[in-house]
Formats: C-alpha cells, structure tokens, sequence
C-alpha cells in the first residue's frame, strides 16, 4: 500500500450535489486528480486558509490546531487510506503519538492546510477514483471531472473555480432560500467584513 504525496490543485462547485464543492487533489510526482466531494462549509474552511483570511473568531479547525498544540504535538501528515461505497476515509497523524485518529478527507486537508502539513494518498484509491487531465497535464484551467462514485449517473461538467468571496455569497443565497435568517446574517456579516480587508 503505498502513500502517494498530494497537493490541492483547488476547489470548484460541483455538478454532482447542489451546494457541494470538489476538492481537487493532484499527484505531486504524476498527472493524476482526485476530487472530492466535500460541504459548502468545509469548503469554506479551506479556503479561507489557503487564501490567509483570518476570520475575528476562531473557526472548529483553529480550535482543533490549539488544542493539538497545548498538547505539545503537531500534525504530521493526513493520510486518505480508504474508499467505501463512494465515500472516502482519512487519518490524522500526530508527532509524538503512536496513534491514527479517524477523520473525513476534508476536516483533515483544513487542518493540514493550517499546519503545512503533507497530505497522502493510497495508490489504489487514485487508481481507483482518480483521472488524468485531458490533453498533456499543463493546463490546470481545463480539469474534467469524472463521474463521482457516489452519483455514477452524473454527467461530468467543466468545473468554475470560485473564490472565497463567490463560496460565501452562494452560502447566502442558498440560507435566503431555505429562510435561515440567522445564518443569512452571519454570512452577509463575513461578506461585509472580507470586503472591508
């Protein structure tokens, strides 16, 4: 079983679930892609990382990252070990423990992200659920995203990157539309702030 070292290539809405994102994983010695499926919100906690935004209040993955450093350990990798009928399994390794700790994919790529920490993958799952990009690799612009396996019947479409800003403001859209008023306001108080920084 070997590990193969990852990078995230970035995030796009998906085609295959309203309100989902996909995660983009790219091989850091290969072609190969791997998307997955995540939430709007672990979409968001990603991002807001990878683009340095610091929210005024710490988000669950800072919370996380604290109580791991008080402890006096840190991260060492996140390793994706696992694809279960369309769903994928993660472990967080700590520096100083013998121990894999359970983890979605994405909860642990948003505390990798946090830590600069690397981030692998089973060859058999990039194997199985991973694509090569058409044409020679070199245009990132143009990844074509395979059917998922948790909706086989999905037509794969040319995934829209989107930045942090465009996440949030679907975010709000979509509590408009479900009359969560309360995140609504949470959300357009973020938006408000990003556009002040």
């Amino acid at each position: 079983m070997e590990k193969i070292p990852v990078e995230i290539l970035g995030l796009t809405t998906s085609s295959a679930s309203s309100g989902a994102y996909a995660l983009i994983l790219k091989e850091i010695h290969g072609n190969r892609r791997l998307p997955i499926i995540i939430g709007a919100w672990e979409a968001q906690c990603i991002a807001i990382e990878l683009e340095g935004i610091r929210p005024p209040r710490p988000m669950t993955h800072d919370l996380i990252k604290t109580v791991i450093d008080t402890l006096g350990s840190t991260l060492s990798e996140v390793y994706i070990n696992e694809l279960r009928e369309g769903t994928f399994f993660a472990k967080l390794l700590l520096e100083g423990y013998d121990v894999e700790i359970d983890s979605r994919p994405s909860d642990a790529i948003a505390l990798a992200v946090r830590y600069g920490a690397p981030i692998y993958i089973q060859d058999s799952i990039l194997n199985e659920a991973g694509f090569l990009p058409e044409g020679d690799g070199e245009d990132e612009e143009n990844i074509e995203l395979p059917e998922t396996p948790k909706t086989p019947d999905v037509k794969p479409q040319q995934p829209k990157k989107i930045s942090t800003l465009e996440m949030l403001q679907n975010q709000l859209d979509e509590a408009i539309s479900q009359e969560n008023y309360e995140r609504a306001a949470q959300l357009r108080d973020e938006l408000k702030r990003m556009a002040h920084n």
